[in-house]
């Protein structure tokens, strides 16, 4: 399980800063902006409830310039990386309890907390591309998961 999060964790790195880049690069790039602050914004936000942390103080749509997004996504990545890496095999079964920002409380099994935290990533980065295209952009970078695997080495 390490392996494969860790997989999937070093995609979302990349992905995040493709399309940093071309929101970086682009023009009306406002929705764009929005989604991926949140995107980033709620990484965050999940990974202080894995990591049993007080709640982020940091809204769950801020309003953050796209200037940002190249720190922050490396920022979430190395957070992640670490705790992944000290995780067993055991851990990816455990209860996390957490609020939600409506005050609810649940519990959710790591394993499907991480699997949503890449999930959610994947479901607006795809939103973004169709709001880039729609402003412009003639063609995007292939984003697939398949797509990153099949450009590592020994994949």
């Amino acid at each position: 399980m390490k392996n494969h999060f860790t997989r999937l964790f070093d995609y979302d790195k990349y992905t995040n800063e493709v399309i940093t880049k071309l929101i970086l690069d682009g023009n009306n790039v406002e929705k764009p902006t929005q989604l991926m602050a949140h995107l980033l914004a709620a990484q965050q936000i999940w990974y202080n409830r894995c990591n049993n942390l007080p709640a982020s103080t940091s809204p769950l749509w801020p309003d953050w310039k796209a200037e940002t997004f190249a720190q922050t996504v490396q920022q979430n990545y190395e957070a992640w990386s670490k705790f992944i890496a000290g995780l067993n095999e055991a851990d990816f079964k455990r209860e996390i309890h957490y609020q939600n920002s409506k005050g609810d409380m649940f519990n959710g099994k790591l394993i499907d907390i991480l699997t949503h935290v890449i999930n959610h990533g994947t479901h607006h980065r795809a939103q973004i591309g169709q709001h880039l295209k729609l402003a412009g952009l003639e063609s995007l970078p292939v984003l697939d998961y398949i797509g990153f695997v099949r450009n590592l080495p020994n994949s």
